[in-house]
Protein backbone atom coordinates (compact mmCIF):
# COMPACT_ATOMS: atom_id res chain seq x y z
CA UNK A 1 0.00 0.00 0.00
CA UNK A 2 2.85 2.02 0.32
CA UNK A 3 3.13 2.75 -3.26
CA UNK A 4 -0.83 3.30 -3.90
CA UNK A 5 -1.51 7.18 -5.21
CA UNK A 6 -4.50 8.58 -3.50
CA UNK A 7 -7.09 9.82 -6.22
CA UNK A 8 -9.65 11.86 -4.70
CA UNK A 9 -13.19 13.94 -5.90
CA UNK A 10 -11.97 17.24 -7.18
CA UNK A 11 -15.46 19.01 -6.03
CA UNK A 12 -14.79 17.83 -2.38
CA UNK A 13 -11.81 16.14 -2.02
CA UNK A 14 -13.37 12.77 -0.87
CA UNK A 15 -11.14 9.66 -1.64
CA UNK A 16 -12.51 7.10 -4.02
CA UNK A 17 -9.59 5.20 -4.38
CA UNK A 18 -5.68 4.73 -5.40
CA UNK A 19 -3.66 3.80 -8.50
CA UNK A 20 -0.86 1.26 -7.87
CA UNK A 21 2.07 1.00 -10.74
CA UNK A 22 1.88 -1.83 -12.29
CA UNK A 23 4.84 -2.42 -15.25
CA UNK A 24 4.23 0.91 -17.66
CA UNK A 25 0.99 2.25 -16.47
CA UNK A 26 -1.14 1.62 -12.89
CA UNK A 27 -4.30 -0.74 -11.62
CA UNK A 28 -7.13 1.02 -9.94
CA UNK A 29 -8.15 -0.18 -6.76
CA UNK A 30 -11.62 0.89 -4.91
CA UNK A 31 -12.28 1.54 -1.32
CA UNK A 32 -12.12 -1.73 -0.47
CA UNK A 33 -8.81 -2.64 -1.38
CA UNK A 34 -10.31 -4.68 -4.48
CA UNK A 35 -8.05 -4.04 -8.33
CA UNK A 36 -11.08 -2.85 -10.49
CA UNK A 37 -9.00 -2.94 -13.91
CA UNK A 38 -5.94 -4.20 -15.31
CA UNK A 39 -3.25 -1.94 -16.16
CA UNK A 40 -4.18 1.22 -17.87
CA UNK A 41 -2.74 4.86 -17.73
CA UNK A 42 -2.78 8.05 -15.52
CA UNK A 43 -5.92 9.45 -16.62
CA UNK A 44 -8.35 6.53 -17.82
CA UNK A 45 -7.52 5.59 -14.10
CA UNK A 46 -8.50 8.32 -12.85
CA UNK A 47 -11.26 8.48 -15.64
CA UNK A 48 -12.55 5.23 -13.87
CA UNK A 49 -12.27 6.46 -10.10
CA UNK A 50 -14.32 9.37 -11.11
CA UNK A 51 -16.76 7.28 -12.53
CA UNK A 52 -17.19 4.62 -10.05
CA UNK A 53 -17.85 6.74 -7.05
CA UNK A 54 -18.43 5.60 -4.07
CA UNK A 55 -22.03 4.38 -4.65
CA UNK A 56 -21.34 0.97 -4.30
CA UNK A 57 -20.13 0.97 -0.72
CA UNK A 58 -24.60 1.31 -0.20
CA UNK A 59 -24.79 -1.86 -1.92
CA UNK A 60 -25.88 -5.42 -0.12
CA UNK A 61 -23.01 -7.32 0.72
CA UNK A 62 -22.65 -11.36 2.33
CA UNK A 63 -20.22 -11.90 5.27
CA UNK A 64 -19.34 -15.20 6.14
CA UNK A 65 -19.66 -15.92 9.41
CA UNK A 66 -17.44 -18.47 11.54
CA UNK A 67 -20.66 -21.14 11.11
CA UNK A 68 -20.05 -21.07 7.11
CA UNK A 69 -23.15 -19.42 6.73
CA UNK A 70 -23.56 -16.17 4.17
CA UNK A 71 -25.41 -13.18 6.49
CA UNK A 72 -26.68 -10.15 4.90
CA UNK A 73 -24.44 -7.05 6.23
CA UNK A 74 -24.28 -3.63 4.77
CA UNK A 75 -20.67 -1.56 5.08
CA UNK A 76 -20.55 1.42 7.70
CA UNK A 77 -17.43 2.34 7.68
CA UNK A 78 -14.19 1.98 5.48
CA UNK A 79 -9.97 2.56 6.09
CA UNK A 80 -7.16 0.96 5.00
CA UNK A 81 -7.44 -0.53 8.52
CA UNK A 82 -10.69 -2.33 8.40
CA UNK A 83 -14.25 -2.25 6.90
CA UNK A 84 -16.88 -2.33 9.31
CA UNK A 85 -20.69 -4.00 8.88
CA UNK A 86 -23.73 -3.31 10.33
CA UNK A 87 -26.03 -6.84 10.19
CA UNK A 88 -29.08 -5.97 7.32
CA UNK A 89 -31.67 -5.33 10.05
CA UNK A 90 -34.24 -3.61 6.83
CA UNK A 91 -34.20 -0.37 8.56
CA UNK A 92 -36.15 -1.99 11.49
CA UNK A 93 -35.46 0.96 14.50
CA UNK A 94 -36.62 -1.65 17.28
CA UNK A 95 -33.65 -3.88 16.30
CA UNK A 96 -30.45 -4.17 18.06
CA UNK A 97 -27.88 -3.47 16.15
CA UNK A 98 -25.40 -6.29 15.25
CA UNK A 99 -21.52 -5.09 14.02
CA UNK A 100 -18.37 -6.91 12.22
CA UNK A 101 -15.34 -5.77 11.15
CA UNK A 102 -12.97 -7.49 8.54
CA UNK A 103 -9.66 -6.81 7.37
CA UNK A 104 -8.34 -4.64 4.52
CA UNK A 105 -8.29 -5.40 1.89
CA UNK A 106 -11.99 -6.63 1.26
CA UNK A 107 -11.07 -10.55 1.06
CA UNK A 108 -14.59 -12.12 -1.04
CA UNK A 109 -14.01 -15.31 0.25
CA UNK A 110 -15.39 -13.79 3.71
CA UNK A 111 -17.10 -10.89 2.36
CA UNK A 112 -19.08 -10.28 -1.08
CA UNK A 113 -21.46 -8.25 -2.79
CA UNK A 114 -24.79 -9.83 -3.19
CA UNK A 115 -25.33 -9.87 -7.11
Amino acid sequence: MDEWIAHRRGLDGELLGWLRPEGEGFVVIDLLGRDRTSEVDWLAGEEFLEELGIGYLADKYELKRDDGRWHRVRITEVSTKSIALKQEDWGDMTATPVFFSVPFPMDESQLRPIE
